[in-house]
């Protein structure tokens, strides 16, 4: 497989199956010759009424007649939304958890009024999204390909026939620019962008942003160790690709970075560790991915783990590897890391 390829298979084992690549992940990376090839960047906003067009990250332009209103989306995307006063009715991805509340992905959405197409990898009902009508389909994309993020490899082409998609990118680039871009498709779906809130959400991102650079340049020997844990395994992730990391490594964060020959298997993203062996990296303060198809801190019972220096002393938090695309959602993710590494000792 190419390099791409090899990535959305990895992508789809630990984001998706909770660091599981098993077959099904497998056959639906090597499946996907015949997703859309990359375009360049750029949107173009139309008013709240009258016909609507979206340029995507794919290069895909949408054109409608109207401003559509009968959104089905990703469900992050739709939290991202939301927090732009963009309400979306249908999503497909994490929504709910077990006991019926929100997902960490679902942000601030009431996920009782929701119509809810599929709330796990591979789970999408077709006929209740035909039903559903849809004007359009939005997603993200975490490969050079514009393949949809929680749309099955069996069913899209079924589901591209419905109505158009629009896919933002999350792939190789700094969360800066898909939350730009995430802002220009809110906007152009009616969205008020010199709202007091949606203003005063950026300068505070921007504000988090200049807080996390001092710290990194202030204490750079705090090394960051960025986490996913499974029942047998447990990664540690790069910073190439993900958009939270890569902007971490470009404000100064000393990220620890696996070899690439380590990470060769997945494409790049990440290296596979056996719990023995969660000691491999020295770290001062590890970011745990904080999805619920990943096992949480607290309920980690092995041992090596708990013999980590970081987690003896506390240096703990949380991360996020899907944010929520919103300069709301994401200033925490920075606000957060620049305390720990503010008040982190050295450990390593």
């Amino acid at each position: 497989m190419s390099n791409a390829r090899t990535a959305r298979l990895s992508r789809r084992g630990i984001l998706a199956a909770g660091g599981a690549l098993g077959l099904g992940a497998v056959l639906a990376a090597c499946g996907d010759d015949d997703a859309k090839s990359g375009g360049s960047a750029g949107g173009t906003g139309a008013a709240a009424s009258g016909p609507w067009t979206f340029k995507d990250d794919r290069g895909t332009t949408v054109k409608l007649d109207k401003v559509p209103t009968r959104i089905a989306a990703f469900t992050g995307v739709a939290a991202a939304l939301h927090d732009y006063g963009v309400e979306v009715e249908g999503v497909f991805g994490p929504t709910k958890t077990k006991d019926g509340k929100a997902d960490v992905q679902a942000g601030d959405m009431d996920v009782s009024k929701l119509t809810i197409f599929g709330n796990k990898f591979d789970s999408f009902n077709l006929e209740q999204y035909a039903a559903f009508q849809p004007e359009v389909l939005i997603s993200t994309t975490f490969d050079d390909a514009g393949t949809l993020w929680y749309v099955p490899e069996a069913s899209k082409d079924k589901i591209a026939k419905l109505a158009p998609s629009v896919a933002i990118s999350v792939y190789d680039r700094q969360m800066p620019k898909p939350l730009q871009r995430m802002a220009e498709l809110a906007e152009s779906l009616g969205a008020d962008m010199k709202a007091t809130k949606v203003v005063e959400a950026k300068k505070r991102f921007e504000a988090a942003a200049e807080r996390l650079r001092k710290a990194a340049k202030a204490r750079p020997e705090i090394k960051v160790l960025a986490g996913s844990a499974a029942p047998s395994v447990f990664y540690v992730s790069g910073s190439n690709y993900s958009i939270d990391l890569e902007y971490f490594k470009a404000l100064g964060v000393n990220i620890v970075e696996p070899p690439e020959e380590a990470k060769k298997a997945t494409g790049g993203w990440f290296e596979t560790l056996s719990w023995e062996n969660v000691d491999k990296y020295p770290a001062d303060v590890i970011i745990m991915d904080d999805r619920a198809s990943t096992i949480q801190p607290a309920d980690i019972n092995e041992g090596t783990w708990k013999a980590l220096p970081a987690v003896k002393a506390g240096q703990v938090i949380a991360r996020s590897p899907e944010p929520i695309l919103s300069y709301d959602k994401c200033t925490p993710l920075l606000d957060n890391l620049a305390e720990a590494i503010e008040n982190a000792k050295k450990v390593s």
